[in-house]
């Protein structure tokens, strides 16, 4: 049921618009706990964001900061991708980038992932598994399966 769930939210995810999987990331973000409150996480992503599309504040002055990119595609993010990422955290700064994408990434981006320090890579299984864990765009029910307690029914125990 949770893979069916996942592919179901991946094919969702690939619907949406840009700006809405910006915020629905930030959402996931602050959920896993990234901001002191949800106005700590800003969504800064369109025409002209630098290479950023959100920022998370880690305290409540701003002094320590996440930048986030949100990636909705279809084919996978290459090296030159995560290096134009690495180069606007250099622009901004910045010491904390997240990466995610709804695809995957290239055996080369992920081992320039690897070669820097403060870029973390999230793929389109691991949002997808993130967000049922989270409860991110999706409702969690509690299945109560009846199961016979034979230790009640052992006369001789009691």
């Amino acid at each position: 049921m949770r893979q069916t769930t996942e592919s179901e939210l991946l094919e969702l995810l690939g619907n949406v618009s840009p700006s809405f999987f910006e915020s629905i990331v930030l959402d996931l973000l602050h959920a896993m706990g990234y901001g002191i409150s949800r106005a700590d996480l800003q969504r800064v992503g369109g025409a002209g964001d630098g290479g950023i599309d959100g920022v998370i504040s880690l305290d409540r002055l701003g002094l320590e900061k996440v930048y986030v990119q949100a990636k909705r595609w279809q084919s996978s993010v290459g090296r030159p991708d995560l290096q134009a990422f690495y180069g606007a955290l250099a622009g901004h700064k910045a010491r904390k980038g997240v990466f995610i994408t709804t695809s995957s990434y290239t055996a080369q981006a992920v081992e320039f992932a690897r070669s820097v320090e403060g870029i973390v890579l999230v793929d389109g299984l691991r949002l997808a598994g993130l967000m049922i864990d989270h409860e991110i765009g999706v409702n969690a029910r509690v299945l109560r399966i009846p199961k016979i307690d034979s230790d009640y029914f052992d006369e001789e125990a009691t």
